[in-house]
């Protein structure tokens, strides 16, 4: 989608569009868009969207982390028409970049497809963050009766139906802009997408049982309010049992655009967690004043008929450069802030699974020392600027149990 078509859009939206290419490529019947940034020796974190994202909806995810030396695809949802298709599809996608080795972060019907690709493929991935997802799409089928001709149905009621699933305001701000950011996407989407991505999200299917064990898996969910119902959730949250938990406290739909300091930061933890080392040393930081001249003003003049986006700054191939410039600069002093943080917030995660395993008055001790790191994470967000992760949300770390 082209940066002509977004009123509304949350952060430096144009500056990462002048900054970071778009790629697009056919494998067999499929046009595949998607960015691919940071350093190609790093294992690369894979975001899949929702029904309503497109591969733009995580920019602020890839200008963050590639920054800190981590490599970040986010690609659309192709147009595939069952589950099978897509696990074949998108494995071929893997070996047309030449990725092997992935980790994976779904977010709605994107975190089920991630899961159902990690169930058909175990050895491909090493990780997955799931936000807002679900294990099966039995509730979504009998939710829809018109689910047996959604391939059939008109452009206006497939976006009808998906804004529908949107909450409507009043929102705060941010959550706000970011509901005007998706909506914009989602009005920029041809019929055949919407109806490939509905069909995906009806027909009837589960997740089996994975190989990948629950330590190599993150739920991030918000607690404020989702289009996917509350049992759904229940049900990844039972399944996975032993995973890490990352609750927002509020972000609605689309954290990732709402709450970004928040997501990052669990982003980050997680990938330190399951081995994935940065290399922020292969980061070349520009001048931003470099973006407002330069390559970035080349329109794509080579869109395909089968993809209705336009945008600014394609590359066609799968071939980015080795060392990707990042798109924004940033000065020596906070990286060690925010290795702190991380530290500090891995440290309170350690306190937070001795708390709901200690009884007595050992528990109080624990508690003590665990409020004493939040306090240590927030004074880290409020160095870094982060206010809003270091307040209230920050307290998610703290058990409900």
């Amino acid at each position: 989608m082209g940066i002509k078509g977004v009123s509304s859009a949350p952060g430096d939206f144009i500056y990462f569009k002048s900054q970071v290419p778009l790629h697009r490529i056919p494998i067999g019947t499929k046009q595949w868009r998607y960015y691919d940034f940071g350093p190609k020796v790093v294992p690369p974190l894979i975001c899949l969207p929702g029904i309503a994202g497109t591969a733009d909806v995580y920019y602020k995810q890839i200008m963050f982390l590639s920054m800190k030396g981590y490599r970040i695809i986010s690609v659309d949802i192709p147009r595939v028409w069952n589950h099978q298709e897509w696990i074949q599809a998108f494995e071929k996608f893997l070996d047309a970049i030449d990725v092997h080795r992935i980790h994976l972060y779904g977010t709605s019907l994107g975190g089920f497809l991630a899961q159902l690709f990690a169930q058909h493929r175990p050895r491909r991935v090493k990780s997955l963050i799931l936000s807002n997802s679900f294990i099966e799409t039995k509730s979504f089928s009998a939710a829809m009766p018109w689910a047996p001709i959604v391939s059939w149905a008109p452009s206006f009621l497939l976006k009808r139906y998906v804004l529908t699933g949107i909450r409507d305001g009043p929102h705060e701000p941010f959550i706000a802009d970011s509901v005007d950011f998706v909506v914009s996407q989602v009005e920029m989407l041809s019929r055949e997408d919407l109806a490939s991505r509905l069909t995906l999200t009806v027909d009837d299917a589960s997740i089996g049982p994975l190989l990948l064990p629950d330590s190599s898996i993150t739920i991030m969910d918000t607690n404020d309010y989702c289009a996917v119902p509350l049992q759904l959730k229940d049900q990844l949250n039972e399944r996975y049992s032993e995973a890490r938990r990352a609750y927002l406290k509020t972000g609605g739909d689309f954290p990732f655009l709402s709450r970004p300091d928040e997501v990052n930061l669990h982003l980050q933890l997680h990938l330190r967690r399951v081995g994935v080392e940065a290399r922020p040393d292969l980061v070349q930081v520009i001048p931003k004043a470099d973006s407002d001249s330069g390559p970035s003003e080349k329109k794509d003049e080579t869109g395909g008929d089968d993809d209705t986006h336009e945008d600014d700054n394609e590359h066609n191939g799968s071939s980015p450069s080795e060392n990707q410039t990042p798109p924004a600069p940033e000065s020596p002093e906070p990286h060690s802030i925010e290795d702190r943080l991380l530290d500090n917030a891995e440290a309170c995660y350690l306190a937070n699974e001795m708390l709901v395993s200690t009884h007595g008055e050992n528990k109080v001790l624990v508690a003590v020392l665990l409020l004493r790191y939040v306090q240590m994470i927030y004074v880290g967000c409020l160095m870094l600027g982060m206010k809003d992760a270091g307040s209230s949300h920050l307290l998610s770390f703290i058990p409900n149990r």
